[in-house]
């Protein structure tokens, strides 16, 4: 014969079950924080996974240069793209880039021949003539480049989200490498990078004997 118990029975042995779990859940947190069980983890905690490839050695250089002088530079780029019949909230867009970078001035010495070092009779006296300096192609700081405001018509934000190109900033990273290549062009670096190693080899030269030092550049 079923039997059904009283309205406040049947509360009194929910609350009873409700109050054991609860007493439940209570030490097993306790017993996590005083790590005598597992952590207990957040079962909607994001998790980063790095699927990467492995490094692929692609070349070896052997390097005969000194690297006598580095300078850095910045640089904004206000790049802005319209179309002639159409209005900018349509089509168009504008991006103020802010982009670091470093450029490496060098002394090419693979090139050096015997007839570039002329050492007098009585070895107190020394002549080298040396290459130009050279600007190695600017480098692109990432960290401390950033797209600091971009605003896109609506028809060019339509067309990134269905291409979902991931070039599409690649236009202001080639600018700003042109306009720190041209900075640096126009800049002292070349000079401060022919001082250093006229500095760098009197050093040394001076510490195998040499009382008179003479180092000169080539004409570009």
């Amino acid at each position: 014969m079923l039997r059904l118990l009283p309205r406040e029975g049947l509360v009194s042995r929910l609350a009873m079950v409700a109050a054991t779990v609860a007493a439940v859940i209570v030490l097993a947190l306790v017993l996590s924080a005083v790590h005598l069980l597992p952590q207990l983890r957040n079962p909607f905690a994001e998790t980063t996974t790095d699927r990467s490839q492995p490094v692929v050695l692609k070349s070896i250089t052997k390097l005969s240069r000194y690297e006598a002088a580095s300078g850095t530079f910045q640089v904004v780029v206000d790049l802005t793209r319209r179309t002639a019949f159409l209005p900018g909230f349509l089509e168009g867009s504008e991006t103020l880039f802010v982009g670091q970078g470093n450029v490496i001035a060098f002394v090419d010495f693979s090139g050096l021949k015997n007839s570039a070092v002329r050492v007098s009779q009585d070895r107190s006296a020394v002549t080298i003539r040396l290459p130009h300096a050279q600007l190695e192609p600017a480098v692109l700081d990432v960290r401390q480049s950033y797209v600091f405001a971009q605003q896109q018509g609506l028809f060019n934000r339509i067309g990134n989200f269905f291409s979902g190109n991931p070039n599409s900033q690649q236009q202001v990273y080639i600018l700003a490498t042109q306009k720190i290549n041209g900075a640096a062009r126009a800049s002292s670096l070349i000079a401060q990078a022919q001082r250093n190693t006229q500095n760098m080899l009197g050093s040394l030269l001076r510490s195998l004997g040499f009382q008179q030092i003479t180092v000169t550049f080539a004409q570009r």
